[in-house]
């Protein structure tokens, strides 16, 4: 049986490059037969073994329109090209280890990452998560119908899938990562000592907000104001390489 990878990509914050290498992790981290499937408003450059599909419809007010919760267009009834349990995976992470596992926890379940800055609080991470198509229609249609008194209430729409989902487990602590919350050494460490993968059974390294993986690799932490400099460090990480490509 046939395992499915998904992925979404709008805009150009994301170059075609990271959904390649995705493709490329993908397929060197699973066993069995797996494909990929990208939804995108842009399908150039994207290699042909990779399945591309227009994106979903939803409907944001514009200053919401190219955020995350562009991802909720995924809980619809149907998704063109896919269906059953679907894995899906933002295209930052960086994959490290087998991916198998994740269609094989806890099948019939939402599963996803627990969100490193809130492990006390039932937040999901939505860097990693598998779900079942057509499941869950109800996040969907909240959106579509009441989608301003959503956005009010919550900040962000993993908070919101969180809260609202009627079934969520999270995947092992040890499976899922972020090299931001998890891997940089707190300040001032950060400073002089490198990020190190860890030993232990980590599969996917989640890159949430920056730096993302080509500017960690190098040792660059984009800052948004002059202060950050001082605290937002990380050191060249050469490991990225290995496994990003």
């Amino acid at each position: 049986m046939t395992q499915t990878v998904i992925c979404i990509k709008w805009g150009t914050r994301y170059g075609t490059e990271y959904v390649n290498r995705l493709y490329s992790m993908v397929k060197r981290h699973t066993t069995r037969p797996t494909r990929l499937v990208c939804y995108t408003d842009d399908r150039a450059g994207i290699t042909s073994e990779i399945e591309t599909f227009p994106l979903p419809y939803i409907e944001l007010p514009e200053y919401r329109r190219w955020f995350p919760w562009r991802k909720i267009s995924l809980w619809q009834k149907e998704l063109e090209g896919i269906s059953g349990e679907v894995l899906y995976l933002d295209l930052d992470v960086v994959v490290t280890g087998g991916l198998d596992d994740f269609f094989d926890y806890k099948p019939g379940h939402f599963c996803v990452a627990r969100n490193w800055t809130q492990p006390n609080d039932r937040i999901g991470n939505t860097s990693v998560y598998r779900f079942e198509v057509g499941a869950h229609t109800y996040l969907y249609d909240r959106i579509m119908t009441d989608c301003e008194d959503v956005l009010s209430r919550y900040s962000n729409s993993q908070t919101f899938i969180s809260r609202e989902i009627k079934d969520m487990e999270f995947w092992p602590d040890s499976w899922c990562v972020s090299f931001k919350h998890s891997l940089i050494p707190a300040w001032p460490l950060n400073l002089f000592i490198t990020p190190q993968l860890p030993t232990g059974g980590a599969k996917v390294v989640a890159f949430t907000g920056k730096p993302d993986p080509d500017e960690a690799m190098e040792g660059c932490w984009p800052r948004e104001h002059w202060y950050h400099a001082f605290y937002k460090r990380v050191r060249p990480t050469p490991w990225i390489a290995e496994h990003w490509r």
